[in-house]
């Protein structure tokens, strides 16, 4: 505990570091501020319904999108769509940085070509926040309990105002997350994320409180804490792959270690599936009430069996396959084998027991491969085992939802811990500057 105090001591007489985590937590409480302006023209009774109903502890197939928006979505917020429109320009740009030639030259240009996917992330993010606000509007009137309506979809010139104002919003959070990067501490974008998450356990504990007995609570409350444990645990784990660079000076050799993550992807497969989960039962929505026998069938195949508010089966399988397949495909971005073993012969290393050049290629490649494996099956896991535990406890007749999900778990973990290591080393550079 005495190190706790101390470390948040250095903290504040750093000043550089002070007013990084001061911006930081301005801009949060701006963030915070523009998820409860609700839009102009917008049925405030309606709203009110909604959450209510959500207090309540009931569920609807946009529920796990509201991770992402902090309850801005069911406030019919300015920023009702959240960061979800950049997520999904961000999945298109990853997708043709491998199909375009073009992109994928961008990506092996270091720092200026990520600035220049950035842009074009940003500029595909509007057109897709536009055309995403309206198909957000007419769902959530869909969703909205006793049939409340939040806004007359077929009044265009009420609409076309209100879905500019909403991709102003994405906009105006976009630019929030960048000065975070810029100026603040940590990744912009998945603080944002963070502090919407961290913005609703309120409620998930206040409607677990009122569903749940006391020995339930009491074995929430355990669960909890012992998936945190867990999550840290593997997210800090490593593979260390020994190294032996040669020393010119005394014609030795030094031994060293390359660090390979088991969870390399971090939370971004999450985020990504959370994004794409949801589609099947919000599309489904529109084809109810289709002329054709086929989609209707197909709905109602939708809203049964992949329904984020009562997650099947089905639902639980797709989630954790689409985890499982972005989490290998984000790392076959991030770690390239062929870079590591290059940058490792020119620093005049090798691995014990393998050439420098391809065979160390081949070697780090297969390694990634297996640890992206058990790193998927991790996220997999601690986002589907607590929905099959929360619908086993809501066996009863009660709702009850736990007070984290695997998923928002996952997430807070991984942006505290990197906020964790980004402030270490601020620290360390402080006292090197002061030596």
């Amino acid at each position: 505990m005495q190190h706790f105090f101390d470390t948040l001591k250095s903290i504040w007489a750093t000043k550089n570091l002070r007013d990084k985590i001061l911006f930081t937590l301005i801009i949060l409480v701006i963030f915070r501020i523009s998820a409860h302006i609700t839009l102009p023209g917008t049925n405030i009774d309606a709203i009110r319904t909604i959450l209510e109903a959500r207090a309540q502890g009931e569920g609807s197939p946009l529920a796990i999108l509201s991770l992402l928006t902090g309850g801005a979505m069911e406030r019919f917020s300015i920023v009702l769509m959240g960061l979800t429109p950049y997520i999904n320009a961000s999945i298109i740009m990853q997708l043709l940085g491998v199909i375009v030639p073009s992109i994928e030259s961008l990506k092996k240009e270091g720092e200026a070509g990520q600035k220049k996917i950035n842009q074009y992330t940003r500029l595909l993010a509007v057109p897709l926040a536009f055309v995403q606000s309206y198909g957000m509007m007419a769902l959530i009137n869909r969703f909205a309990p006793g049939g409340a309506q939040l806004v007359d979809m077929s009044d265009i010139t009420a609409i076309l105002p209100m879905m500019v104002i909403a991709t102003a919003g994405t906009v105006f959070l976009m630019w929030l997350g960048e000065l975070i990067s810029e100026k603040g501490i940590g990744n912009g974008i998945s603080l944002i994320i963070f502090a919407g998450i961290v913005a609703t356990i309120p409620t998930q504990v206040a409607a677990s409180f009122q569903a749940a007995p006391l020995p339930v609570i009491l074995g929430l409350i355990a669960g909890t804490l012992l998936v945190t444990i867990f999550i840290v645990y593997v997210s800090e784990a490593d593979r260390r792959v020994p190294v032996i660079y040669a020393t010119k000076k005394t014609g030795g050799q030094q031994k060293s270690f390359l660090p390979l993550k088991i969870n390399q992807a971090g939370m971004i497969p999450i985020i990504f599936a959370i994004s794409l989960v949801s589609l099947p039962s919000i599309l489904a929505q529109f084809l109810l009430q289709s002329e054709s026998s086929v989609l209707r069938s197909i709905a109602e195949f939708s809203m049964q069996h992949l329904n984020p508010a009562s997650p099947s089966f089905w639902y639980n399988a797709v989630y954790a396959l689409l985890i499982f397949g972005f989490t290998y495909f984000y790392v076959s971005i991030v770690f390239e084998p062929k870079k590591v073993a290059e940058n490792i012969q020119k620093r005049g290393g090798f691995i014990p027991g393998y050439r420098p050049g391809k065979e160390t290629e081949t070697f780090l490649s297969n390694v990634s491969i297996r640890l992206t494996f058990w790193g998927g099956l991790f996220l997999a896991a601690v986002a589907v085992v607590p929905l099959l535990f929360e619908r086993w406890l809501s066996g009863g007749g009660n709702a009850i939802s736990l007070f984290v999900s695997g998923a928002s778990m996952i997430i807070i973990v991984s942006v505290v811990l990197d906020l964790i290591r980004r402030i270490n080393s601020q620290l360390v550079m402080h006292d090197y500057d002061k030596l």
